[in-house]
């Protein structure tokens, strides 16, 4: 097996001497309860590694299981009811009630009450792969991608998850680190060495696509413009493009000391069309103008962050190390202002 030294910073830092294990389990399973996460007071201080909205809920995942949830736009979590103690690395609500979440040993957990309590759809053991991103349509179809190539499918809200990993051109089983929706264009993933893939028709069929760097991709988002994305990966690297990945431009990222080196590790569309991504270093970076520009700043804590939304003031819920953080829209702690 592979080392996971292309897998995100998270993610590496997560599973490194874990083992990746599990058994093949393709529909929702009852779990004792010596399998579901621990409570624990510090859940939210704890590393976490994406954040969403399910509605007016925010809804946060991460390590040992854990899964919390905020009525009060962040100021406040409840850790849910969930039948894992694995890193969780991702989460995705299509609705404000029907959510799927991902992670080690290729789990896949579902929420139909808004994310107070999950059942778990799929694990796999075998594939020795975790899942690192999610992806849902609408209520019955679904996408997963992940390590060493993994590619799930569900079309049946995932009580059945089909391996359609066949379907790409990814001989060489790079990891797939993200799978975006990009708008009037279809499905776009990115992953290990530079790897793109796009698909017109929902996941049926995929083209494998020349990017415009080797190193590591670790997510794409699409932007409120039609046929346009941002692709972000490793050492600052940020690519646009507005013809759903035929050519791409670089867009340059200037820190407070010259231009960004940190990686970028994820990136949220706020209500407003702007965009922010966030990154290792404490790195947020801000676009109003579709993504062609971006202001950069850098948290004092210099704690890596993974994840970003927005709450109902225009203030970023970001997190990372250290679990959540309750920012201003340029990322500085709330307290502080």
């Amino acid at each position: 097996m592979r080392a996971n030294v292309a897998l995100p910073l998270f993610i590496f830092m997560a599973l490194s001497g874990a083992a990746l294990a599990t058994e093949s389990s393709p529909a929702a399973t009852a779990a004792d309860n010596s399998e579901f996460a621990l409570e624990s007071a510090k859940a939210s201080r704890s590393l976490l590694l994406d954040v969403t909205h399910a509605g007016n809920r925010m809804v946060v995942v991460g390590d040992r299981g854990h899964i919390l949830y905020s009525d009060d736009q962040g100021k406040s979590w409840t850790q849910a009811k969930v039948p894992s103690r694995q890193l969780l690395t991702a989460v995705y609500f299509v609705d404000d009630q029907h959510g799927w979440a991902v992670g080690h040993d290729a789990q896949i957990l579902a929420s139909s009450d808004g994310g107070k309590t999950w059942n778990k759809q799929f694990e796999d053991l075998k594939r020795e792969a975790p899942l690192l991103d999610v992806w849902f349509k609408d209520l019955s179809t679904g996408i997963a991608v992940g390590a060493y190539g993994a590619l799930l499918e569900t079309t049946d809200g995932g009580q059945h998850w089909q391996d359609i990993g066949e379907r790409l051109d990814n001989e060489d089983q790079y990891h797939l680190n993200g799978i975006t929706y990009v708008k009037d264009a279809g499905l776009f993933i990115v992953g290990e060495m530079g790897s793109m893939f796009r698909s017109p028709d929902d996941g049926q069929t995929w083209e494998k696509l020349e990017g415009p760097y080797q190193g590591s991709l670790f997510g794409a988002v699409g932007t409120a413009q039609s046929n346009t994305l941002l692709a972000y990966g490793l050492r600052g690297n940020l690519f646009r493009s507005t013809d759903f990945g035929s050519t791409w431009e670089p867009i340059a990222l200037q820190g407070e000391r010259g231009p960004l080196e940190f990686s970028i590790a994820n990136a949220s569309v706020l209500p407003d069309n702007s965009i922010v991504l966030v990154g290792n270093g404490g790195s947020v970076m801000r676009s109003t103008d579709g993504g062609e520009t971006f202001t950069v700043s850098n948290r004092s804590d210099r704690l890596s962050l993974s994840g970003v939304a927005e709450d109902n003031k225009g203030n970023l819920i970001l997190v990372g190390q250290g679990g959540v953080h309750l920012t201003s829209p340029t990322g500085a702690d709330v307290a502080q202002q």
